[in-house]
């Protein structure tokens, strides 16, 4: 590295920052010269009762120097903290960016911003400054309604445990998704396409116990940009206070930004590596879900919602059509809901009066058997043991209270043990319905990514215990997460593009399929199968599926959304391609 005082230029491989010798920015060139953006150096640490404004901002100075990196830092004064620094560590081959406050009394983090921030300038300006956007195009790992996997830069973007179907906020179907984004240097041409480089990873570097934000959020306006981590007034803030750093660094492709940022977390020590030994070999064997016949059966008048079809005689239905079809699956999926109450993991006996004996025949039968799980939800369980909103009512279960965790691990026992249910692991959704909420009460403890990993740590911890070769499936392909899941699912399919035009089901999940392999590359990959629009976009995926990871079937009879009956064909189609996998 070479490092020239002109002002202030350093000089790596593949960039150049020139930082501004008055004013907290930074222009960053790549190695041809083009400019990226102009970072804003400054940053904002709200605590809950105070806004965080910088003031007296003095200019970027270099604290250390060595032959491999320059440091430089750009202090402040704030009224919530005291004295506040914005750091700014070039390597070779990338750049690291993060805020540190001290001075301030113990209390709670509201929303921080980096790469940006609140401020009063010597020269008079003041309001929120933002870093520019220079590149035409961001990346998102995160699968959303309408799909766009690349977007214009002027479009926001939302990285986190939080999200449901609801407009602005389907963007949970990776909860987490690796929190990594690209910066793109050409639009996209079309809802999966991802053009040609250069490209930029933008990404968050912390370890996954201090991501107790519930999102990052990439937030533009008007030929700017910046993050805000929300972290909801639940992470107490001492005296001296670290953010997680923005880490930015040239790379060919989006998928190479995801490899690298998996790379940087494993050799840090904050992302396992990725699993090396052998694995259970029915972990990938061919997996039926009975969810999406389930809503075939409603949509064609059942009279009941399809979560009532998961009911013992309707799965052994099921299971007969298939193997009378020579379509023998490894795995079973027992879905929404066997459950007498989501969070006691207690049996509706009036659905499956006798789910320990169905399980043993299933396990006679040379078949594997997962059971659904809908994490978060507090239904059945004691107040006391639960988030609640400030009338009390129970929102979500409390993974930072011990009694909770303790329970949870009962339950796994129990129904993994072989003095329980014996079954064989489970199928975890909806981590995306993370409590979120700063009047929410809770346990002291973790809050937002970092919860859902004490969630499922504690699901994974209990597992394996009870049963060694328990699998947990889960949608949460954030490389910190490697240690508590088994296999990723690419979750439930998407339909439009930001035009309304249909997206492909092939396409949608080849990009999900893409976004799990950079992230967790020692990971098998559920493919899902739910929701398809229509019997074409099935077979179509059925086709491809054993190229993407594990095959999973979720139609027997019809597809629920077009009502189209699946043929004695269709279902040969499912027999060849898993022959073919299996060979």
């Amino acid at each position: 590295m070479t490092l020239t005082v002109d002002g202030t230029v350093v000089t790596g491989a593949g960039y150049r920052l020139e930082v501004h010798p008055e004013q907290p920015r930074a222009v960053l060139r790549d190695a041809e010269g083009r400019v990226w953006t102009e970072l804003s150096l400054l940053a904002s640490m709200d605590v809950v009762g105070g806004r965080d404004e910088s003031y007296d901002v003095a200019p970027a100075r270099i604290v250390s120097r060595s032959a491999d990196t320059v440091e430089l830092v750009v202090e402040a004064a704030s009224a919530v903290w005291g004295r506040k620094a914005v750091h700014v560590r070039c390597t070779d081959g990338e750049l690291e960016v993060w805020a540190t406050a001290s001075g301030g009394r113990e209390r709670l983090l509201g929303e921080v911003t980096l790469l940006g921030g609140r401020a009063v300038l010597r020269s008079g300006a003041a309001g929120t400054f933002r870093s520019a956007i220079r590149f035409v195009s961001l990346f998102s790992p995160a699968p959303t309604e309408p799909v766009h996997v690349v977007r214009p830069s002027s479009a926001a973007s939302s990285l986190g445990v939080v999200g449901d179907a609801e407009p602005g906020r389907l963007h949970g179907i990776f909860s987490p998704p690796p929190l990594c984004w690209a910066l793109g240097s050409r639009p996209a041409d079309g809802a999966t396409d991802v053009p040609d480089g250069p490209w930029w990873g933008l990404s968050v570097r912390a370890p996954v116990h201090e991501l107790t934000m519930t999102a990052v959020r990439y937030d533009p306006l008007d030929g700017g940009f910046l993050l805000r981590l929300d972290y909801e007034g639940h992470t107490v803030a001492g005296d001296e206070v670290r953010t997680p750093s923005v880490v930015l660094r040239p790379a060919a492709t989006p998928w190479q930004a995801l490899a690298d940022y998996r790379d940087d977390l494993v050799e840090r020590g904050l992302a396992p590596s990725p699993p090396l030994g052998p694995r259970p070999d029915w972990w990938t064997a061919p997996i039926f879900c009975g969810w999406g016949a389930q809503c075939a059966r409603a949509a064609a008048g059942a009279g009941v919602p399809a979560a009532d079809l998961a009911r013992q005689e309707v799965y052994d239905d099921l299971l007969g059509r298939l193997d009378a079809a020579g379509v023998r699956p490894g795995t079973v999926v027992i879905d929404d809901r066997w459950q007498s109450a989501y969070g006691t993991g207690g049996v509706d006996t009036a659905h499956w009066p006798d789910l320990r004996g169905w399980i043993a025949r299933q396990h006679a039968a040379g078949r594997r058997v997962l059971l659904w799980w809908k994490a978060w939800d507090p239904a059945g369980l004691p107040a006391d043991e639960c988030v609640t909103d400030p009338a009390g009512r129970p929102v979500a279960v409390d993974v930072a209270n011990p009694a909770y965790r303790a329970r949870l691990a009962r339950i796994v026992a129990e129904l993994l043990g072989p003095d329980g249910l014996d079954a064989d692991g489970f199928k975890v959704d909806f981590t995306q319905r993370a409590p979120s909420g700063e009047s929410l009460r809770a346990a002291d403890g973790p809050w937002g990514i970092a919860a859902l990993h004490t969630l499922l740590a504690t699901m994974t911890a209990a597992a394996k215990a009870a049963k060694p070769d328990a699998l947990v499936v889960t949608h949460t392909p954030h490389p910190s997460f490697g240690d508590v899941t088994d296999m990723v699912r690419l979750n439930d399919v998407l339909e439009r593009d930001v035009a309304g035009a249909p997206v492909p089901v092939v396409e949608q999940l080849r990009f999900r399929h893409g976004v799990a392999r950079a992230a967790l590359p020692g990971h098998p990959i559920d493919t899902d199968q739910w929701p398809m629009p229509d019997r074409a976009s099935w077979r179509a995926y059925v086709e491809a599926q054993a190229g993407l990871g594990v095959p999973a079937l979720y139609y027997v009879e019809s597809i629920d959304n077009s009502g189209e009956a699946l043929t004695t064909d269709d279902l040969a189609l499912v027999a060849r391609t898993w022959a073919e996998y299996r060979s």
